[in-house]
C-alpha cells in the first residue's frame, strides 16, 4: 500500500549533490504526488529545492500535495495561490549567525581538516536563514570533487564535533558529502518530520522517510526517533526503483 505521505532527501537519494534531478525521476516523482503527499527534506535552501527537484517537474505536476522542508526541516513551504508559501520559519537572529560563523571558523583551524591554502568553490560558510552551513570545498565545488574529499567521514566527524563542543546549544549535523549544518536547538529533520504530520494531520507511523544516510551517523538517522518508517537507498536508481514499486501497488 502507497504510504499516506513519502518524504524524500535530496543528495544521495533524488540526485547526486547540488544536481537536477534525472528526467525519468521528475516523471516518477510527479505521478507520485498525484497519488498521495510527497515531502522533500534536506539541508539546502529553498533556491536550491526549486532548482534541484521542483523546476525539473513536467508541467502541470499537481503541486498542492507536495511540500518542501528546506534546511533540515527547519522551514516548511506548501504550494498555495500559485506559489510557495511559508508554513514556518524557524530563523536564526544576526547575533546567533555571528556566533556560529565565529565557531565554524574556529573549528576549521583546530582541525586542520580543510586546506584553506586552496580556494573554495564559491562561499564555504553560507546563512541559510534558518541554518547556517559549512560546506568545506565551497558551495559550487564540482561534484566528483566532493564525492571523493571524505568517503570515510572523518573529516566531517572531526568539524562536526570541534563545532558542536563550541556550540552545545544548538544542534550540529552531518550534511552532504562536504558539509555541516548548524540550527536552532532541536530543529532537524525529525523536528520536520513531526511539524509536517501535525500540518497535514497524518500519523508519522503512516508515512515513510527515503534517504541515503540512515546509518549511525548519517544525516538521516535522526528520523528515526519519531518512529517513521524509513528506506535506504544507495542512489537515485534505486530510489526510481522504489517509487515504481509504490505506484504499481
Amino acid at each position: 500500500m502507497t504510504p499516506h505521505a513519502v518524504l524524500f532527501d535530496i543528495d544521495g537519494t533524488l540526485a547526486r549533490s547540488k544536481s537536477m534531478i534525472a528526467p525519468s525521476m521528475a516523471k516518477l516523482l510527479s505521478d507520485l504526488i498525484a497519488r498521495t503527499n510527497v515531502a522533500i527534506i534536506s539541508g539546502g535552501k529553498l533556491e536550491q529545492f526549486m532548482t534541484q527537484v521542483v523546476t525539473p517537474l513536467p508541467k502541470g505536476t499537481h503541486c498542492k500535495t507536495l511540500y518542501l522542508l528546506p534546511t533540515s526541516g527547519a522551514m516548511l513551504f506548501e504550494y498555495r495561490n500559485d506559489a510557495w508559501m511559508p508554513v514556518y520559519q524557524e530563523l536564526l537572529t544576526p547575533e546567533e549567525v555571528t556566533k556560529i560563523q565565529e565557531a565554524v571558523e574556529e573549528s576549521i583551524k583546530e582541525t586542520g581538516v580543510i586546506d584553506l591554502s586552496v580556494p573554495a568553490h564559491g562561499e564555504r560558510i553560507e546563512v541559510r536563514g534558518a541554518q547556517v552551513t559549512l560546506s568545506a570545498l565551497g558551495q559550487t565545488a564540482p561534484v566528483e570533487e566532493k564525492e571523493l574529499w571524505d568517503q570515510s567521514g572523518e573529516k566531517r566527524n572531526a568539524l562536526r564535533a570541534a563545532i558542536a563542543g563550541r556550540l552545545p546549544e544548538y544542534d550540529v549535523k552531518r550534511g552532504g558529502s562536504t558539509s555541516i549544518d548548524v540550527t536552532k536547538h532541536g530543529v532537524n529533520k525529525a523536528y520536520g518530520v513531526r511539524k509536517l504530520a501535525q500540518h497535514i494531520g497524518i500519523p508519522v507511523r503512516d508515512m515513510l522517510y527515503v534517504g541515503d544516510a540512515l546509518f549511525p551517523g548519517g544525516n538521516d538517522e535522526v528520523v528515526k526517533e519519531t518512529g517513521i518508517p524509513t528506506t535506504q537507498v544507495s542512489g537515485p536508481e534505486e530510489t526510481e526503483t522504489l517509487i515504481r514499486h509504490m505506484l504499481w501497488d
